[in-house]
């Protein structure tokens, strides 16, 4: 009830005029008039007066007249729409992918594929959430089918036990070279993923339908806008318009594959060389909001959030833990660590275990790795072999690799070699589509077949589907310090403008050139920079 009701009931109810009433708090017959017709409120002095006057709280005088419907319901009358939650925030809507992440897991649940399907069915509330606790408490506690063949931990003592060794000539670098090869990798990663970004996500059919319509295919250049006619925008289910094209940006638009190598640099630059896993996560929370995560990330800061801290962030209620947002997060770590690839798969370990387990922590640990090993070898296997050996040989992803590796000495092609993985990982599901596993065998096999040339490298990684722009930028970090920046060329590094766009909170638009440069000082051990010595002086 409004105040300007409450003063006319009171003063209807105590039978006065407009005057009478005004003549009781020493106000005008105008004055109450105007109270009523809500022209005009009382002061706090005269709603206490006429409170006192009236025998009445002044909270009774003052209340609104709210509507019920809006009135904050009491305790458990308060819930959630369930159906306008992202999936990546909602553990019942991601039930499918639990079954197949935990069937590949080796895990004992077999029993309750009808459950977990006809859970799935049900439409998104409560009840559901509530069904599909049920269904992790049962994931959680599963026990290992018996004769499973792999052994895969999570805690970096555990994975460095099962790591196989692998040594190789390493060249001796200049500072000039180096300073050349951390250029490279910085470009070579933006550019990969530039190549990939405009079709991330399309089906793979389509997308070589789109680049043998286009003239690319196989492909050899990035896909523009000026390719592309109304016809194709209308032939193709996924939606071409209004994509970031190498012809129509000012500089590298944001993408999270790139925010992750310029959050590294932050990381390195706040915390040190012996960060921890914990500094990440909090890093993320204060640099960059929840939309610039997803799958497995999405679910590790929404994690955060509610006080799970690593490593149980990775675990609770994440049915994407294997998959490949690790594994395009590592390649600071790999730039960091030239020639020393063990510390950056110490590093990457450190970084991946706040979201990833398993075969999504290796994923990350093997990039880094084999981007430390390309800084100092030119030969391609040596750099893929010094990247797995640092993930453990009784892994799946060690198992792939291996296989892709032996495939390819027996001349198996790449084409030929990419439908073998579309086999065992489909890539019209989303687990097979974003999987670690399925992705880094398409970048080993992008790096055999690229015959170390940066742009036959990254066009390899992204013509084949999956995981476009991911796996471009991984095969870019690799090639672009292995070769450096000085041999790729302008085709691919003049649209991006030497900047970076990102997303996060204090880098905005980064300057590639002195992103470079500080990296060669993080590589030296000078985490903090005159800029990091004046904030710190500011807030002192």
């Amino acid at each position: 009830m409004a105040i300007s009701t409450s003063i006319s009931m009171l003063r209807s109810k105590a039978k006065l005029s407009e005057k009478e009433f005004g003549a009781l708090l020493d106000v005008s017959e105008e004055t109450v008039m105007n109270w009523e017709n809500g022209t005009q409120t009382p002061d706090v002095a005269q709603t206490v007066r006429i409170a006192k006057e009236f025998h009445i709280s002044a909270d009774k005088l003052m209340e609104t007249g709210m509507k019920k419907e809006t009135v904050m319901p009491k305790g458990n009358e308060i819930k959630p729409n369930y159906a306008k939650l992202p999936e990546w925030e909602l553990y019942s809507k991601s039930l499918r992918y639990e079954y197949m992440q935990s069937v590949e897991e080796g895990l004992d649940i077999e029993q309750y594929k009808r459950l977990f399907d006809a859970i799935d069915a049900l439409p998104p509330n409560e009840f559901k959430e509530q069904m599909a606790d049920v269904l992790f408490d049962i994931v959680s506690h599963a026990d290992t089918v018996e004769g499973y063949p792999y052994n895969e931990p999570s805690d970096l003592k555990g994975i460095q036990a099962l790591c196989g060794e692998y040594d190789f000539p390493k060249k001796e670098l200049t500072e000039e070279a180096l300073n050349d090869k951390i250029k490279g990798a910085w470009y070579g990663r933006i550019c990969g993923c530039l190549l990939g970004k405009p079709v991330e996500g399309i089906s793979c059919e389509e997308l070589t339908s789109l680049l043998k319509e286009t003239g690319n295919y196989p492909m050899t250049r990035y896909i523009l806008e000026s390719d592309l006619t109304e016809d194709m925008y209308d032939k193709y289910k996924f939606p071409l318009e209004g994509k970031c094209y190498a012809d129509t940006i000012e500089w590298a638009p944001v993408d999270d594959d790139t925010n992750y190598v310029a959050l590294a640099q932050v990381l390195i630059r706040k915390y040190g060389l012996d960060f921890k896993p914990k500094h990440v996560a909090d890093l993320w929370m204060a640099r960059q909001g929840k939309n610039a995560y997803c799958t497995a990330e999405r679910i590790a800061f929404c994690n955060f959030i509610k006080g799970i801290m690593p490593p149980y962030s990775a675990m609770h209620k994440n049915s994407y833990r294997e998959w490949i947002g690790a594994q395009i997060r590592g390649d600071y770590f790999g730039y960091i660590n030239p020639g020393n690839p063990k510390k950056a798969a110490d590093m990457a370990w450190r970084d991946a275990c706040i979201s990833h387990v398993k075969n999504g922590i290796y994923g990350e640990m093997f990039a880094a790795a084999m981007i430390a090993c390309a800084a100092v070898t030119d030969d391609i296997e040596d750099i893929i072999k010094g990247g797995l050996a640092e993930i453990p040989t009784t892994s799946r992803l060690y198992a792939k690799i291996m296989s892709v590796l032996e495939d390819y000495h027996n001349g198996v092609g790449f084409y030929e070699a990419i439908e073998k993985i579309k086999e065992e990982y489909d890539p019209s599901n989303s687990h097979g589509w974003t999987h670690t596993i399925s992705n880094a065998a398409i970048v080993v096999l992008a790096l055999l077949h690229g015959e170390g040339d940066y742009g036959k490298s990254i066009c390899r990684a992204v013509e084949v589907g999956y995981d476009t722009d991911c796996n471009g930028a991984t095969v870019g970090s690799i090639i672009g310090i292995r070769n450096g920046f000085a041999a790729i060329d302008e085709v691919w590094t003049k649209p991006v403008n030497s900047k970076l766009e990102t997303s996060i909170f204090g880098v905005g638009i980064l300057d590639l050139d002195k992103a470079a440069a500080r990296t060669m000082k993080h590589i030296k051990g000078e985490t903090e920079d005159e800029e990091d010595k004046k904030k710190k002086r500011k807030k002192s």
